[in-house]
């Protein structure tokens, strides 16, 4: 007998606490307990790793400071000078995604980041936040960023309208490239996992293909939550250095 599984429905948003305010929906779903997760989950590695702070770190404090010092290098390469100000929120970012994507990867669990209202939500706090930083920082000089630095003036007729456009773009192809990674993932090792549970005994190929599908997403969890880290600190780096 054929097994009929839906690849799409891992990604189905299910009402936990159905709650209401007025005719708005606020019920608490598993993609909020699954954010929750999450943030308990980063707080416990990073507090509890270094309550006890020892100079021969243990394990656990040792991933702590390996994550704390990527991080931080991540920062003084990309965002440059005046970027280690803002270390504690691309942290926090970089970890939330990265941890948020790990745990999807655990059969029967939820993965947040495959929901584009997620994923977007992240880049428009990114993008609002580099945005108030370059005004408070350069006031009207921040739109300088809009105009090439050298080009002659009948050519800033088209760059200008081209560099405004690329920069309010990014928080939709920020959240895209991390939405469509995760959510494509999710969706190849259901199928695959689907069909070799349908064909029991010769699943072997089958198998072996999600085996290495899962290999594959492991790879991509970890890549997408640096790149999404990497992005915010270049596009800090504009907003404080400009071009």
């Amino acid at each position: 007998m054929a097994i009929e599984l839906n690849p799409l429905e891992q990604f189905t948003i299910e009402r936990l606490v159905p709650l209401h305010i007025g005719k708005l929906d606020v019920s608490f779903t598993n993609s909020a307990l699954m954010m929750v997760v999450v943030v308990v989950l980063v707080t416990a590695l990073v507090v509890l790793s270094t309550r006890k702070a020892a100079l021969v770190p243990g394990r656990w404090q040792s991933v702590s400071e390996l994550l704390y010092e990527f991080v931080a290098d991540m920062i003084d390469t990309n965002a440059g000078h005046g970027g280690r100000e803002y270390f504690s929120f691309i942290f926090t970012l970089f970890m939330f995604i990265l941890v948020a994507n790990l745990i999807g990867l655990i059969p029967f669990s939820f993965t947040v980041t495959s929901h584009i209202i997620v994923t977007f939500a992240l880049a428009l706090v990114v993008f609002l936040g580099v945005t108030i930083i370059g005004i408070a920082r350069h006031g009207f000089h921040f739109l300088r960023l809009f105009v090439p630095h050298g080009v002659p003036l009948p050519l800033l007729v088209i760059l200008v309208p081209i560099e405004v456009l690329s920069y309010f773009i990014r928080p939709f192809t920020l959240a895209i490239r991390l939405f469509a990674n995760m959510l494509a993932g999710h969706t190849m090792l259901a199928i695959f996992g689907g069909f070799a549970a349908s064909i029991g005994l010769l699943a072997i190929l089958p198998v072996a293909i999600d085996t290495a599908l899962i290999a594959l997403e492991l790879l991509v969890a970890v890549l997408q939550a640096y790149v999404f880290a990497i992005l915010t600190c270049l596009y800090l780096h504009d907003a404080l250095h400009l071009h």
